[in-house]
């Protein structure tokens, strides 16, 4: 294992109610033997969560103490109908944004995904949203291989959710949600925010260390059967704002 994954089973530890509030953590030697590497990998690893404000590493016996409370959810009700046509994906604070498709790819569902009602191999596509070009924003569209084969009435050619990343994109008529124009029949959509370190390949693709901190974004859309149409993951900085505009 590595700092970052160390990091995450702690955080997930403290998020469950496993490390409770006001704890105080096992030495670096015994966590060292326990995740079997070395002392400098678990120190690593507690910097992070530490500057997160999950932990506070105290001097010599007073020692490492978890300070973050169990997970808690904030629920803010569901509200509908939300109009697709009149939805912002995402706008960077002073222009000057773009989006682009890094990867098409089909893969085994992670778990992360398998917690949102996705199963076997999915098709997962990539992409970057830079401004002036820098990156900014990571997103993961996940869904099950059928449904992202699906193209819109008229169209014979590459479904667009299959399309290559050097293909031109297709985008439906204006006004119409991509939904709508593929037939996903979505009813509902779930979305989930927390902070937490980010993974490995999210870093990468936006030039930072693997575990920073950044916002999850995680969507899971949903039929009338409730059954998992696609989910969407973004990544991005803690710096950035995530915004929610609920009409009465």
């Amino acid at each position: 294992m590595n700092a970052h994954q160390i990091a995450d089973d702690l955080r997930r530890k403290i998020l469950s109610g496993g490390l409770a509030h006001g704890e105080r953590l096992p030495s670096a030697r015994d966590l060292a033997q326990r995740y079997e590497v070395s002392h400098q990998t678990v120190t690593n690893a507690i910097t992070r969560l530490a500057a997160i404000g999950m932990l506070r590493v105290g001097s010599g016996k007073q020692g490492t103490v978890v300070v973050a409370p169990p997970g808690a959810d904030a629920y803010l009700g569901a509200f509908g109908p939300y109009d697709l046509t009149k939805g912002v994906a995402w706008k960077p604070t002073r222009g000057g944004g773009e989006t682009r498709t890094l990867s098409v790819s089909t893969i085994p569902a992670p778990d992360w995904a398998v917690e949102y009602g996705l199963s076997g191999d999915i098709v997962r596509r990539t992409r970057v949203r830079t401004v002036d070009g820098v990156p900014a924003q990571y997103k993961a569209t996940l869904m099950p291989y059928e449904i992202a084969a699906r193209n819109p009435e008229g169209h014979t050619g590459v479904p667009p959710m299959l399309s290559p990343t050097e293909a031109t994109s297709i985008d439906p008529p204006a006004g119409v949600s991509m939904s709508d124009w593929l037939g996903w029949g979505v009813e509902r959509t779930e979305t989930v925010i927390t902070a937490e370190p980010m993974a490995a390949n999210e870093a990468e693709i936006l030039g930072l260390a693997e575990g920073t901190p950044g916002f999850r974004v995680v969507g899971a859309a949903r039929d009338a059967e409730s059954a998992t149409v696609y989910v969407t993951l973004t990544v991005a900085p803690l710096h950035h704002r995530v915004t929610l505009d609920i009409q009465h």
